[in-house]
């Protein structure tokens, strides 16, 4: 793909993804890769700016992560946050060392608005620190342009050379300006022009694929999440027929899912794709009998699919090419893209399955994030409750019920859970309407606008991700003047920036309420809600 783009050099820090995120975010292509990249790679991809990162080190220290000092002589802009601030200065012949008073969390900024990086923002607001070392020294040719109570060097520049260093993090929300300093950076600094938009690439990838494909077919293993949906819409406008689509219901998704992803890519649907719905939830059923470890649940889901794909590739015959929902965290967190440490192995990323007979894997979604992916999803058509659909694990509800796993605790769980994500759903709409732009004013607008308003524009304790849990509890409870002996259910939401770590969100008592009133009228065999704000660490965002 031929077209601007601004690089992150990864020095193992947790944001290197966010940071990425918020470069996309100006409508400018990002890439992350390590710091360990060859200067002469760095050079081959022309980049228009360069953005450094933070990591867990001091940049004085034995064996730290480190760059030349080449690096910063390129004439090309270079943005180093947190640790990358630190390492720029000591680089480039400043001092860094520990800092009397550590800085960490919101703290009051006072900036040199005259600073390109600080355009238009106010002169004081609050960022988010998170440091031990300091700047105490600057380097030659630099000036302080923010400082705090305790750092008097919170952001520095050498305007000439085009190297700015912010001591804090940009990139993360809690910076009340922060994408406007980082626009500030690749849209002026860098003189991006900002044509990194999903119109023109799901416009791009069409056309790529069908000059890859030619007429042969392709198999793609429809899960139903996001990246699988968007895949088979993208695959489907550029292939058509050509495209065989196999989703596996497990009898482990959510109340209608399998439906609705069968409403919409199946016969009925506005896809012109073959579409092979499986139903095998007795056979998953009878293989979850008894078992309660999480682990081996997930072991047995897991090895299930594997075997009934096999079954349904072997009666399709050989096929050209494989489809994978790759994404490009994918590819960060299974260590291909950055420096961080490996998070997980992806199945998407390194290994292919050896059971289907394909000549080439094609992955058209593997440069793409989360929320990318999600607005390629509208431009493609899919609706909104598809495109926006809440995170949901592999193993599906086989992990929100504690325990064995029975078809009436599915139901259980199934049915809870609907409730509680449709009275969200409402109380979040009913929020917009009094606030923002409801649902049918959503319709008119652009796709772009249709992202902003339905995703970015909600309430502030609206969660990123909340489901129902069945737990293995049984309790006494009284209904209708009868002693009944149930289960009881947990309520989950979580606000979280990047899923590693998760705080419970706040959602009005009143809507708990509606939703504890409503499960235990309308869900047989509970007899009591619990909300869990257990936060991440220690506990895990799903129950297991």
């Amino acid at each position: 793909m031929n077209q601007e783009k601004v690089i992150v050099i990864d020095f193992g820090g947790q944001y290197n993804q966010l940071v990425a995120r918020r470069v996309r975010e100006c409508n400018v292509y990002c890439e992350i890769y390590s710091y360990k990249t060859d200067l002469s790679k760095i050079k081959e991809m022309n980049p228009k700016g360069i953005i450094l990162t933070g990591g867990p080190n001091s940049v004085y220290e034995e064996g730290a992560a480190t760059c030349s000092k080449e690096l910063f002589e390129m004439g090309i802009p270079v943005l180093g946050l947190c640790y990358g601030a630190q390492l720029m200065s000591h680089v480039l012949g400043g001092k860094v060392e520990r800092a009397a008073n550590r800085e960490y969390g919101k703290t009051e900024t006072s900036f040199d608005t005259t600073s390109k990086l600080f355009t238009g923002i106010p002169e004081t607001s609050i960022v988010w620190m998170s440091h031990f070392d300091y700047i105490s020294k600057l380097a030659p040719g630099f000036k302080s342009v923010a400082h705090t109570d305790n750092c008097p060097v919170a952001a520095a520049e050498n305007e000439d050379a085009k190297l700015y260093a912010i001591q804090f993090h940009p990139e993360v929300l809690h910076t009340q300006y922060g994408k406007e300093i980082l626009f500030n950076f690749v849209r002026n600094i860098c003189a991006c022009e900002g044509s990194w938009r999903m119109d023109s690439f799901v416009e791009t990838q069409i056309k790529d694929i069908r000059e890859k494909v030619g007429d042969g077919k392709v198999l793609l293993a429809l899960s139903g999440g996001v990246d699988s949906s968007v895949l088979a819409a993208l695959l489907a406008k550029a292939i058509g027929p050509q495209l065989t689509c196999v989703f596996v219901d497990h009898g482990l998704l959510r109340k209608n899912e399998g439906d609705e992803v069968e409403e919409v890519f199946g016969k009925s649907g506005n896809f012109d794709v073959n579409f092979v719905r499986v139903n095998a939830k007795d056979r998953y059923y009878a293989k979850l009998a008894g078992v309660c470890e999480p682990e081996k649940k997930r072991k047995i889901i897991g090895e299930e699919f594997i075997r009934v794909f096999e079954e349904e590739a072997k009666k399709i015959g050989a096929v050209d090419f494989l489809a994978q929902g790759t994404i490009y965290p994918d590819v960060v967190e299974s260590g291909l893209g950055g420096e961080s440490a490996v998070i997980k192995s992806h199945h998407n990323v390194g290994g292919l399955p050896d059971f289907v007979d394909f000549k080439e894997i094609i992955e058209p979604l593997r440069n793409l994030f989360k929320d990318e992916v999600r607005k390629a999803g509208l431009e493609l058509g899919l609706p909104e409750y598809l495109v926006f659909r809440q995170p949901f694990p592999g193993p599906g509800l086989g992990i929100r019920i504690i325990g064995d796993v029975t078809e009436e605790k599915v139901r259980i769980v199934q049915d809870a859970d609907a409730i509680y994500r449709e009275e969200v759903a409402l109380a979040a709409e009913e929020w917009k309407k009094q606030n923002g732009i409801g649902a049918e004013e959503r319709s008119a607008l652009s796709v772009s606008e249709r992202f902003e308003a339905a995703y970015n524009s909600n309430p502030s304790w609206m969660p990123d991700q909340y489901f129902a849990a069945l737990t293995n509890m049984r309790s006494v409870g009284v209904m209708g003047d009868e002693r009944t002996y149930d289960y009881a259910v947990a309520l989950r939401a979580v606000r979280t920036v990047d899923f590693m770590t998760a705080e419970a969100a706040d959602i009005p008592f009143e809507v708990l309420q509606k939703v504890m009133s409503r499960i235990i009228n309308e869900v047989r065999g509970v007899n009591r809600v619990m909300y869990d704000l257990t936060s991440k660490p220690p506990g895990t965002i799903e129950m297991e």
